[in-house]
C-alpha cells in the first residue's frame, strides 16, 4: 500500500508526501486517533518512503530492495514495538543502545511504537532523552488512541497528526470497490450499514464485511443478511419497541426484547442500536436539516419521520439518558440482560426515577389518564350518588378505548345538549352540526381507507374524533382532535402535508371544499376551562347587579 491508498486522511498524507519530496522529514511523529483510522498503516508507508531508493512523487516505489524487504517484514531498518507489552524502562533502554549504531543498509532506522500511551513514567523519561538529541539517521513514529496520556514533554518534541474518523461515504466506497474486485455480489444498503457500524474505522469495516461474506459464502450480501450476521436490529423492530414503551406496555416491550435476544442478538448491540435510533429521532425533531446527518435509506427515513412525530423531545432525552447510563454499567456486568430489562422497565415507568425528565413524563401520563377517563371513573367509584352534572365527569371511556372529544367549548353544542357529552368515534354528531360534517362523519372510515397504511392512518383510525369549530362563521371547517399525545406532531405547522392529504381525500368523496384543522384534545380542554371561567364571571356579575343599587365597572 502507498499514501494514495489511504482514505479519509488527505490532510496527513499530503503533508507527509510533501516532506518526503523536499527531504524535510522530522525525527519524531505522533499519530493520534481512534482505532482503525490508519495510524499504523501510514507509519509503515512513511517508514518505507524514507528508506526508498527511488521514491516516486513522495511515494515508496515498492520495487527497490528496501521496499521489498519492508513489505516482506524482513527489513532491519523498520522496528515495530508494541507499547502495551514492552512498556518498561528496560525496554526503552534497549532502544537507546541500538540507536547508537547507524543502519547497515538504507537511510534511516525507523522505530514504530504502537500504543505509546501504555509506557510507564520511567519509560517515558528514558525515551525523552533520545527524542531530545536523536541521531540524524533515526526516526520515531509514535501511535496512540489516547494522546492525553502522553506526557507534554514527549508531545512537544513530536510532529503531531490527528487522524479523523473516516466518513461513511468513504468507507462504503472502499468496501464496494474491494467487493467488486473479489467478485462478491452485494446491495448498496448492506454495505452502507456495515460502514455505519464500523463507526469511522476502516479496519472494523473490513472485519465486519469479512464476517458477513464468510457466513453467506457465494451468496449476495443483502441488508437482511448483514443484520442477521451482526446481530443488529432493523428500524421497524426498534419502532415497535419504542411504541410499546410509550404506551406503558412493559410486558409487551420485555417480550419483544426477549425475542430479539433469543434470536441471537447481543444485548450490548441491541442497546447501542436502540440508543442510536433514539438519537436519530431527536435529530429529526431538532431540525429538518438534520436529516442529512442520518445514514439511512429513503424507506427508513420515512419511518423515522413518522416515529419522530409521535414522541416528545423530553421523552427521547430521558430514554437516551437511561440507556447511556446502562451502557456504562454493562461494561463490567456479568449478566447484561438483567440490567437491560431493568432499564426497559424504568423507561416505561418514569415513577421509578426522581429526576426532572422523569417527573415531566409522569405529569404527561397523568394528563393522559385524565383525558381517558381514569380519574373520572375513580371519582364515580368514590361517590355512590353517581356522576356530577356540572361537566366534571365529561371524560368518558368508550368500549374500544377511544375517548370522547371532551372539553370542547359549550358553543359546540347548539341544540342544548350537554357539551361534555361530545360524540365518540363512530357515534352521530349533534343535530346542529352542518350537514356536510355529518356526511363526513358517516363516511369517515371510507375516507381514511384511502390513506396508505402507516402512522397517519393509524392515528386517524384509532386516536381521533371529529368536531365542529364554533368560531368558524362559514361552518365548513372539520376539526380533527387527537385523543393521544402521539398526535402531537400531526398538529404542528410543519406537518401541513397531512392536512392537505386529508382535505384532498374529503374533496374527492363529497365534492365540496372542506377545511381541516388538527388539534390536541388537551388544547380543547384548556379552551373549555377558559370559557368556563369567563361564563362564571358573567354570572357572578349579573347576580351582584340584581342585589345592589349602584353601577358596577368591570375590570
Amino acid at each position: 500500500s502507498v499514501f494514495s491508498d489511504v482514505i479519509g486522511q488527505e490532510h496527513i498524507v499530503t503533508t507527509l508526501r510533501n516532506q518526503i519530496r523536499a527531504g524535510r522529514t522530522s525525527h519524531a511523529y505522533l499519530f493520534c486517533g481512534t482505532r482503525g483510522t490508519g495510524k499504523t498503516t501510514v507509519a509503515k508507508i512513511l517508514a518505507r518512503a524514507v528508506n526508498c531508493e527511488a521514491p516516486e512523487d513522495g511515494e515508496p516505489c515498492g520495487k527497490c530492495r528496501s521496499c521489498l524487504d519492508a513489505l516482506a517484514g524482513k527489513s532491519m531498518n523498520v522496528i515495530e514495538i508494541d507499547g502495551a507489552s514492552n512498556n518498561k524502562v528496560e525496554d526503552i533502554r534497549v532502544i537507546r543502545e541500538e540507536v547508537a549504531y547507524p543502519p547497515a543498509q538504507g537511510k534511516k532506522k525507523v522505530y514504530i511504537i504502537d500504543e505509546v500511551h501504555m509506557l510507564t513514567p520511567a519509560a517515558f523519561n528514558a525515551l525523552l532523552k533520545t527524542l531530545e538529541e536523536p541521531p540524524a539517521y533515526v526516526m520515531f513514529i509514535l501511535a496512540t488512541t489516547e494522546a492525553y496520556k502522553v506526557p507534554v514533554t514527549i508531545l512537544s518534541r513530536c510532529q503531531r497528526y490527528d487522524f479523523r474518523r473516516i466518513s461513511t461515504d468513504d468507507i462504503s466506497a472502499r468496501l464496494m470497490r474491494l467487493l467488486q474486485e473479489e467478485g462478491t455480489a452485494f446491495r448498496p444498503e448492506a454495505v452502507r450499514y456495515i460502514a455505519r457500524k464500523a463507526d469511522g474505522g476502516m479496519r472494523d469495516a473490513l472485519s465486519l464485511a469479512d464476517r458477513c461474506i464468510s457466513f453467506y459464502m457465494g451468496q449476495e450480501l443483502t441488508y437482511e443478511r448483514v443484520l442477521d450476521v451482526l446481530g443488529a436490529v432493523d428500524v421497524e423492530e426498534q419502532s415497535t419497541l419504542l411504541r410499546s414503551l410509550l404506551a406503558g406496555e412493559i410486558g409487551e416491550a420485555l417480550e419483544q426484547f426477549s425475542q430479539l435476544v433469543a434470536s441471537g442478538r447481543d444485548v450490548s448491540v441491541l442497546i447501542s442500536d436502540f440508543t442510536g435510533y433514539l438519537r436519530d429521532l431527536l435529530l429529526l425533531k431538532a431540525s429538518e436539516q438534520s436529516a442529512g446527518l442520518l445514514e439511512v435509506s429513503g424507506e427508513q427515513m420515512h419511518l423515522l419521520e413518522e416515529d419522530a412525530a409521535m414522541v416528545r423531545d423530553e421523552t427521547l432525552m430521558r430514554y437516551i439518558s437511561v440507556l447511556s447510563e446502562l451502557s456504562s454499567q454493562m461494561r463490567f456486568a456479568y449478566n447484561k440482560r438483567v440490567l437491560a430489562e431493568v432499564a426497559l422497565i424504568r423507561l416505561g415507568k418514569p415513577q421509578m426515577r426522581a429526576d426532572e425528565l422523569s417527573v415531566m413524563e409522569r405529569l404527561r401520563r397523568l394528563e393522559q389518564m385524565a383525558e381517558q377517563g381514569y380519574l373520572a371513573e375513580q371519582r364515580r367509584t368514590e361517590h355512590s350518588d353517581g356522576p356530577k352534572q356540572d361537566g366534571s365527569s365529561a371524560f368518558l371511556n368508550s368500549g374500544s378505548g377511544i375517548t370522547a372529544a371532551a372539553g370542547v367549548p359549550d358553543e359546540m353544542s347548539r341544540d342544548g345538549t350537554d357539551p361534555g357529552a361530545a360524540p365518540v368515534l363512530g357515534s352521530a354528531l349533534p343535530k346542529a352540526v352542518p350537514e356536510d360534517l355529518q356526511q363526513i362523519e358517516n363516511m369517515w372510515q371510507g375516507i381514511i381507507s384511502g390513506i396508505p397504511s402507516g402512522r397517519f392512518h393509524e392515528m386517524l383510525a384509532s386516536h381521533s374524533v371529529r368536531m365542529f369549530a364554533p368560531e368558524d362563521p362559514e361552518g365548513n371547517m372539520l376539526v380533527v382532535a387527537f385523543t393521544s399525545f402521539l398526535g402531537q406532531t400531526f398538529c404542528d405547522r410543519n406537518n401541513g402535508r397531512y392536512v392537505k392529504e386529508l382535505e384532498e381525500l374529503i374533496r374527492d368523496r363529497i365534492g365540496k371544499d372542506i377545511r381541516v384543522s388538527f388539534i390536541l384534545k388537551e388544547d380543547a380542554l384548556i379552551r373549555k376551562q377558559q370559557l368556563s371561567v369567563v361564563t362564571r364571571s358573567e354570572e357572578v356579575e349579573q347576580t351582584i347587579r340584581e342585589h345592589i343599587d349602584f353601577p358596577i365597572e368591570t375590570v
